[in-house]
């Protein structure tokens, strides 16, 4: 169980599953949060290709929940 919970946190999302995971976020706002620094971290790859870290991810969307500390 804990490989599963590592292998889950060290999971690459591509764009479109970090826009699935955002509830439908178009590709283009995506990529304006990137211009403006607040989206979440992206690994680039030597193609070029973008990838999240599902932890990277989860824990970008926990700063941005409704009462979260600051």
């Amino acid at each position: 169980m804990a490989r599963d919970t590592r292998t889950r946190a060290t999971e690459l999302l591509t764009v479109r599953q970090v826009l699935d995971e955002l509830g439908g976020v178009s590709r283009r706002t995506f990529y304006r949060w990137r211009e403006l620094r607040i989206a979440p971290a992206c690994i680039r790859l030597p193609n070029g290709e973008l990838r999240v870290r599902r932890d990277v991810l989860d824990e970008w969307l926990e700063e941005r929940a409704e009462g979260a500390a600051s």
